[in-house]
């Protein structure tokens, strides 16, 4: 069995200790979570298993064999290459041979009666062949065209955020290594290609290490859970809801042995303060102990609670009201006699297709950009947070307290106390030790949650969020929601979280493109659930919607396609042969495992063996079904 092992590894940033000693194993088959609060060394750790960083102490074993693939958060691709190049970029034989027979048949393709083309294709399908890569490239396909990467002759360089992701994720999942690890691999999807993810990592038969947010989607794919905390790992059984359960279990646990020591403890101290008069061996042991205890107590660490109670600005009844709104960016359209009315308290959740406009309304409503034709009245009392999805520039020479001090040294909460800066910073779990640091150490994460803190310190009346989940840990996610719940005001959220939608919104407006916008009331499960048999609801982009298809869409949209290729009609005469000579070998293993007896090393053998040829022959009658739409009668 191949398997990853991580034995006492240590690393350090700065003053900061990320891990200390950590040491865990990962074997085939497992679907690994990985969670903690920002800043505490998850991206570092993936890093360091991936050799892009080294730790100051351990080891990580593996065979030589071992394969890892690593998505990102933010994928590194070469800007300079093709979508094609980037997606089939790897140095694996069956790789290589996938990305040959795929430019050899687009080349017969353009050009069927070229001799060098035929000869080229002709030597990379025996490479094909050789190499058993005709599952590759069947799921590197499938692959594509869930990701909704269409045209792979764009430049790396002309795409979106977005896009990059997708890229980087078709990438790795194409490479099918025996160690996948994905880092945020829900950012910037749809629902449906979140849920075709979901069903595809559940059945990846390689290890899954996992780092999101998308609790849904913990809930749905890993079978083990790992939380990095103050240096330590600890490792759950089961899948998120299993690890919330045990991880409150053990919290109380501690708790309550804490709670023992401190007892303990001030019994101890009474004893000491009434001065032992001999130092007998055994009144030294009980000093000792005491000693001991004292430097015990409150052991129970937590990854602290963000609390937020911060008082808001009085709001009026009328927030934002849109009349016949119309707007067109780039030749898209956004909106179309458009009408929305915002009143206090209202949670709207807005979601749907990338690309259709959903960041553009708020920034509409924020007053970034101005109708085309129509109105936009916005509450004399409305005053706006705005969390985009971009944090705004920070000075990375400032000390993070300072950022704070430029809003006001304390904050009122909706209990009429005041509170320091400084107590804000702890509540948003910013140790002490952090308060003077400067903003260039800050992870990520940590910058999104020190950016929040601020937004929410300058006592908004109406929350605009964009995105929210992208970059926030899972305890601040949390304790957001809670904080939504009792907001007095309006709050409207751009987000593909399930999740984070089902906790905080009333009602929706789902965006499908060209001006086209959705209302319904109710929480997101129950919309997908009521459109779930409508097809392509979710999937894709607005401008892939309108777009031309490109050479990738030609060779999996049937509706496209009258006739097959030169290849095609070569592969066509000897399908059936392949298919009957695959089903009487899968026969010929069925009868050996009858004959086995109770060999058990050989019946393992066999089944591999039956494994491999019952996907060999899926994939082939797959090829077989798309290949017989197109044969003339």
């Amino acid at each position: 069995m191949k398997e990853l092992n991580v034995l006492n590894i240590t690393k350090t940033y700065g003053e900061k200790t990320l891990f200390d000693g950590i040491s865990f194993t990962i074997s085939e088959g497992e679907r690994v979570g990985l969670i903690g609060t920002n800043g505490t060394g998850k991206t570092s750790l993936l890093n360091v298993l991936t050799g892009l960083d080294s730790a100051e102490a351990g080891d990580i074993q593996m065979s030589k064999e071992y394969r890892m693939g690593y998505l990102r958060q933010h994928p590194d691709l070469n800007p300079e290459q093709t979508v094609f190049d980037a997606v089939f970029d790897g140095d694996t034989p069956i790789l290589v041979a996938v990305r040959n027979y795929e430019k050899a048949l687009d080349n017969l393709t353009m050009d069927p009666e070229n001799q060098h083309y035929q000869n080229n294709y002709t030597k990379a399908e025996q490479e094909m062949n050789r190499q058993d890569a005709w599952i590759a490239d069947t799921n590197a396909k499938m692959i594509l065209n869930q990701l909704g990467i269409k045209d792979l002759e764009q430049s790396v360089a002309t795409l979106s955020g977005g896009q990059r992701k997708r890229v980087g994720l078709a990438q790795v999942l194409i490479q099918a290594p025996d160690l996948l690890i994905l880092d945020e691999p829900t950012n910037h999807l749809d629902f449906a290609t979140i849920s075709w993810l979901e069903k595809y990592l559940s059945s990846y038969r390689g290890a899954l290490l996992l780092v999101t947010h998308d609790r849904y989607f913990l809930d749905r794919v890993v079978n083990r859970m790992l939380e990095l905390s103050y240096g330590s790992l600890t490792s759950y059984t089961g899948n998120y809801e299993s690890y919330v359960k045990e991880r409150a279990e053990r919290q109380l646990e501690a708790e309550k042995a804490d709670q023992k020591r401190k007892q303990l403890y001030l019994k101890e101290l009474d004893w000491m303060r009434a001065g032992a008069k001999a130092r007998t061996t055994k009144q030294q042991a009980r000093i000792d102990r005491f000693h001991d205890l004292e430097g015990n107590l409150n052991q129970a660490k937590s990854d602290g609670k963000v609390e937020i109670n911060m008082d808001g600005s009085r709001l009026g009844k009328r927030v934002f009201e849109l009349k016949d709104a119309n707007l067109t960016l780039d030749n898209h359209v956004i909106l179309k006699d458009f009408n929305l009315l915002v009143q206090t308290k209202d949670r709207i959740g807005i979601s749907g297709l990338n690309g259709a406009g959903k960041s553009t309304l708020l920034n509409t409503l924020a007053g970034r950009f101005i109708l085309d034709s129509g109105e936009l009245i916005i509450g004399e009392t409305v005053k706006i947070a705005y969390y985009t999805q971009m944090t705004e520039e920070m000075d990375p020479s400032k000390r993070v307290i300072q950022y704070l001090q430029e809003v006001g040294e304390e904050i009122e909460t909706t209990n009429g106390t005041r509170v320091s800066v400084t107590e804000l910073l702890e509540q948003f779990l910013f140790d002490r030790h952090m308060h003077g640091a400067l903003i260039s150490k800050l992870s990520g994460g940590e910058k999104r949650r020190l950016f929040l803190l601020k937004l929410l310190m300058e006592r908004p009346n109406v929350l605009l969020l964009d995105e929210p989940t992208n970059d926030l840990d899972i305890a601040t996610l949390t304790v957001l929601e809670d904080y939504i719940e009792t907001f007095p005001g309006a709050v409207i959220s751009v987000s593909h979280d399930r999740y984070f939608l089902d906790k905080t919104v009333e009602r929706l407006l789902v965006f499908e493109g060209n001006g086209v916008i959705t209302p319904y009331l109710g929480t997101i499960t129950e919309y997908i659930a009521l459109n779930k048999d409508t097809p392509d609801k979710q999937s894709g982009s607005a401008s892939e919607k309108e777009g031309k298809a490109t050479k990738t869409n030609q060779s999996i949209d049937k509706k496209e396609k009258v006739k097959l290729t030169y290849a095609e009609q070569k592969e066509w005469e000897t399908i059936e042969d392949d298919l009957f000579q695959l089903e009487s070998e899968l026969e010929e293993v069925k009868e050996a495992m009858a004959a086995s007896g109770s060999d058990f090393s050989l019946l393992q053998e066999l089944q591999a063996k039956m494994t491999k040829l019952d996907a060999n022959l899926e994939a082939k009658m797959n090829r077989w079904e798309y290949l017989s739409q197109y044969v003339s009668e």
